[in-house]
């Protein structure tokens, strides 16, 4: 990874030091991490939308129109994993569980897994 955001549905206060939330449409904050020439450039916080109506797609909405192109999550439903690629963002699971921080040097270790639809939960 050159260049790229990456978003992790983050517990309160957000941040590297965060656990990462069970539920990627439920969670409080999303921690966006800028990666430059391989390492953490720049660490913001986005408030998670309320998960109403379609609520599956405003964080694919949310999260792409941030320039998100990779998105870490521990579970996610058929629908916003299919929405989350037809977006262009990648969405990894992480292999060990850690805070922020460690799944972010995980994932630039290559130390996560691609999510495939197959491995996408229900519904949503």
């Amino acid at each position: 990874m050159t260049m790229s955001m990456i978003a992790v549905p983050s517990e309160l206060p957000g941040g590297l030091d965060a656990p990462l939330a069970e539920h990627f449409g439920r969670c409080p904050l999303y921690t966006l991490v800028r990666i430059e020439a391989g390492a953490i450039a720049t660490v913001t916080l986005l408030p998670g939308p309320d998960h109403t109506e379609g609520g599956c797609m405003i964080p694919v909405r949310l999260l792409a129109s941030q320039g998100v192109d990779s998105l870490v999550a521990g579970g996610i439903g058929r629908t916003p994993l299919m929405g989350f690629l037809s977006a262009g963002i990648q969405v990894y699971r992480p292999r060990t569980p850690g805070n922020v921080g460690a799944t972010i040097r995980a994932l630039l270790d290559g130390d996560a897994d691609l999510f495939t639809p197959q491995q996408a939960c229900g519904g949503h």
